[in-house]
């Protein structure tokens, strides 16, 4: 296992947004966190991103945080950077040099539908568009784990069925863990329906 959560809680202001949740993530797995709104999906991610700390239970990894890329649901573009300075972000901050770092990230976004979008800042991409490119940064530095929050809530079908293929299949080229949060049954049903039905349970 590369990650592993047992009895996590989170209790804020008092009140439980995370009851208790057990979940274990080996490389190369897939899973769907589903429920309803309020029922703890995004607490869980932030908790196996290292970004919240449980109020009770352990999480034990076996890879480094930079290895671990969290994807919120709203986008965190840096405004006054292009699509495609925002995609090498993580990767200049890596120390990767600046020619390889622009042709991941042209690369990346291409798969996510903006090949034509990396001039353009934030302002000017729909909220969708902004979520991809948030997509495309945490994938190109190559990370062993991947959090995505609703990453297809903002899109049309057809975009979120080619968002979702590109999510899948780097997982699977690369032997990473992808774990998606969703409420969308369409999206859930993508990934194998032993891990979506424990999800299911530990957050019920």
């Amino acid at each position: 296992m590369i990650l592993s959560a047992t009895a996590v809680t989170v209790v804020l202001g008092g009140r439980t947004v995370l009851g208790a949740t057990s979940v274990a993530l080996a490389a190369g797995e897939q899973h769907a966190v589903t429920g309803r709104s309020g029922s703890g999906k995004t607490t869980l991610l932030l908790v196996l991103a290292g970004l919240l700390a449980p109020s009770t239970g352990t999480v034990e990894r076996s890879l480094d945080r930079a290895e671990v890329m969290y994807v919120p649901q709203a986008p965190s573009l840096v405004p006054e950077l292009t699509a495609l300075q925002n995609a090498t972000l993580g990767l200049r901050i890596r120390g990767v040099a600046p020619a390889e770092a622009r042709d991941r990230a042209r690369a990346l976004l291409a798969e996510f539908g903006l090949a034509d979008a990396g001039d353009a800042l934030p302002a000017e991409l729909s909220g969708g568009m902004q979520q991809r490119v948030a997509l495309a940064r945490a994938l190109a530095v190559r990370p062993r784990l991947v959090l995505a929050d609703e990453p297809t809530a903002a899109l049309d079908q057809a975009t979120g069925a080619r968002t979702l293929d590109t999510l899948i299949g780097y997982a699977r080229e690369s032997g990473a863990a992808l774990m998606v949060a969703t409420h969308d049954p369409a999206l859930a049903a993508r990934f194998p329906a032993r891990t979506v039905t424990a999800a299911q349970e530990v957050l019920r």
